[in-house]
């Protein structure tokens, strides 16, 4: 097997998880993106917008159009920062919490039913394997 052919199976397997997780994460009426910057605001916060889009893997841009929407929502909620009036800081609204924790419920049943056909050890294979090809790598600035 060549390395294209990988590549080609890996994008058809990401493509497949993506979709999976994007309709699980649908039936609680929020989108995969959404619901991610929800469930680490509610994880880390109080975060900054920048430690945000990193944390997630995500262009600051993207990560504040989204933040922006979040917000209007009545989900998360900028505080201007108690040590640097110039920095604002997101946490989760009451709404946005709860919702976090319906959404990574969701989340973790959706991984459950894709991951159910490998065995333990091939878990902790593909996640080694993912890591190394993952090693060192920033978020490009179009994601």
């Amino acid at each position: 097997m060549t390395a294209a052919q990988v590549a080609d199976e890996f994008s058809r397997t990401a493509k497949v998880l993506v979709r999976h997780f994007n309709e699980r994460l649908g039936e609680h009426g929020v989108s995969t993106p959404r619901s991610r910057l929800v469930v680490e605001v509610a994880r880390s916060q109080p975060v900054r917008l920048t430690e945000l889009a990193l944390a997630v893997g995500i262009a600051q841009g993207t990560a504040s159009t989204l933040v922006d929407a979040l917000v209007r929502d009545g989900l998360l909620e900028r505080q201007t920062s108690a040590d640097d009036r110039r920095s604002v800081l997101l946490r989760v609204t009451a709404q946005g919490a709860a919702l976090a924790q319906d959404w990574t419920a969701g989340y973790e049943l959706a991984a459950e039913e894709l991951f159910r056909p490998l065995t333990p050890e091939q878990l902790s294979t593909l996640v080694d394997i993912l890591r190394t090809l993952s090693a060192d790598e920033a978020p490009a600035a179009g994601d």
